[in-house]
């Protein structure tokens, strides 16, 4: 089965200093064709205008990954943690049995964008954590978040794996599921997947088989593999 989210038709939230596109239902916006993908929960397309940012507030029982694409995040949590997330960098923080925090644009004059990702974890009530890294692109596809921390990738709570997948112009690439579901997300550029065309901001979920992926123009991408829905 092929799932197909075009960008336009994503929710949409404009409450001035945050502007945000959500795949999947999210807080005012809900549509039940479109509820999450396996384990995958969140993932909001979030434009933060400069000084601003969310206040402190809590989460239970998730994992929340940040992917920043322009700008920095300025993060605090009720664990301790004070950290600015620059672009590139990917973040995770596992809310486990509960946790607090805040994230803000860290500049005043600057816009920040940054995917917003949550994804539902194979335990509750763990202890909650936190880990950020810059993770360099040595492949065409680099794994950012695994179950195992495998080519020093950082840690989740779940039978998961979230890769950066980065082509130039020209190239092609098979994506297998395996015993997995896997999901395309696209953060910039054109790419052919099968007979469809994907551009900014669109994505493709899989529940077997694989994909072929010609990049159309360079393109940045996320590629999820995650258990069986």
């Amino acid at each position: 089965m092929l799932y197909l989210r075009r960008a336009n038709e994503r929710g949409l939230a404009d409450f001035g200093w945050l502007r945000s596109r959500h795949s999947f239902s999210f807080g005012h916006y809900y549509d039940p064709q479109h509820m999450g993908f396996s384990v995958l929960r969140v993932i909001n397309d979030d434009e933060v205008v400069g000084g601003a940012g969310f206040d402190t507030h809590g989460h239970r029982d998730m994992e929340i990954i940040s992917y920043v694409m322009q700008g920095a995040i300025e993060h605090k949590d009720s664990e301790g943690n004070a950290y600015v997330v620059p672009a590139g960098d990917v973040q995770r923080m596992s809310a486990g049995s509960g946790i607090k925090h805040s994230e803000f644009n860290h500049s005043k004059t600057e816009k920040l964008r940054f995917l917003h990702i949550w994804i539902q974890p194979d335990k509750q009530g763990i202890k909650p954590g936190y880990a950020q890294k810059t993770v360099r692109q040595n492949a065409m596809l680099t794994p950012l978040v695994t179950a195992d921390g495998r080519d020093s990738s950082l840690t989740m709570q779940q039978n998961a794996s979230l890769y950066r997948l980065a082509m130039k112009q020209g190239e092609t690439i098979t994506l297998s599921t395996d015993a997995s579901w896997g999901y395309l997300h696209l953060i910039e550029g054109t790419a052919q997947v099968r007979d469809l065309m994907l551009d900014n901001g669109d994505a493709i979920g899989l529940t077997e088989g694989d994909l072929e992926v010609k990049a159309i123009s360079a393109l940045t991408a996320l590629w999820f593999e995650l258990p069986p829905g």
